[in-house]
């Protein structure tokens, strides 16, 4: 008996000591995380203003954002420029990186090379893209009539269409890196076995690509989508440098709407009421992502 007790004993303080040293980490997330995030809710739910606590309105906030056309605009915006930019990097991001597994001569300095717009400052790298695009001495534009696709000068942020076309640009490739090296890893692991069966199989490079390396790779490969989703869906300074939102609007992301109304325009409620319309959206990518790492362990 006295046995058991010192076990339930070394088991009890064993899970203490576990606690203490999760508690002081614990403690930081709520901080940082959780106070600011139940706050924006209670914030969302009033009218509060610019230095002024507003009074409880309850759903008046998420209501007017349905009826608003800007907000509409902005909901479109968000799903066009996510779905672009991750189509872009998934494909690219795969491409490099089959391409830089291969054994090429300088391959270190390549693949070291291909961090650089992943680990830049997001706002010197996108400062340099708002030079690149201006439409009168930008580099983009003198290299396109240079080789003759263009004879008249496109103007990249002054128009809807191209506008958007250009954050996202700018977003694929501040994200490839991140694409490139984590599917480098992925490709790292395979088994050069199946490679060898496959070529006495008869299987040519492609039929290599979609039997052996894309399956093999597949568990790395959502996960690193579904990161880069929400990395790119709540994405703020790439817009907010190249466009701030315009022209007409037809570049705003929530995070830039909301940061416009609550932060510029001074209406808090509704500002936190706009971010929190991507919360729904993100947890389920978190939720994802979460379960494909534990299938993977």
């Amino acid at each position: 008996m006295l046995f058991a007790l010192a076990s339930t004993f070394r088991s009890a303080q064993a899970r203490l000591s576990g606690y203490l040293f999760v508690g002081p980490a614990f403690l930081w997330l709520v901080l940082i995380i959780g106070v600011p995030f139940f706050l924006s809710v209670y914030l969302s739910l009033t009218n509060s203003m610019a230095g002024k606590w507003g009074i409880f309105t309850g759903l008046d906030n998420y209501i007017k954002l349905l009826d608003s056309q800007i907000f509409r605009r902005t909901l479109q915006n968000s799903l066009v420029f996510t779905a672009g930019s991750i189509a872009l990097k998934t494909v690219l991001g795969t491409a490099l990186a089959l391409l830089l597994n291969e054994k090429l001569r300088a391959r270190n300095f390549f693949r070291g090379a291909i961090l650089l717009p992943w680990i830049a400052p997001a706002s010197l790298s996108t400062l340099a893209w708002l030079w690149i695009f201006n439409p009168f001495y930008g580099v983009a534009n003198q290299i396109l009539k240079g080789i003759g696709l263009i004879s008249a000068d496109i103007p990249w942020l002054s128009t809807s269409g191209w506008a958007l076309f250009s954050v996202i640009l700018v977003n694929t490739w501040r994200g490839t890196p991140f694409f490139v090296i984590s599917i480098l890893a992925g490709l790292s692991s395979v088994p050069q076995e199946l490679y060898e069966a496959a070529r006495v199989d008869g299987a040519n490079a492609w039929k290599r690509l979609l039997h052996v390396t894309l399956p093999m790779i597949q568990p790395i490969l959502l996960i690193v989508i579904l990161f880069s989703t929400i990395m790119t869906f709540s994405d703020f300074q790439i817009v907010y440098i190249l466009t701030n939102g315009g022209p007409a609007n037809s570049t705003h992301l929530f995070a830039t709407l909301s940061y416009q109304t609550g932060m510029i325009g001074g209406n808090i409620g509704e500002g936190a009421a706009i971010l929190l319309f991507m919360a729904p959206f993100l947890a389920l990518l978190i939720y994802l992502q979460l379960r494909l790492r534990g299938r993977e362990v």
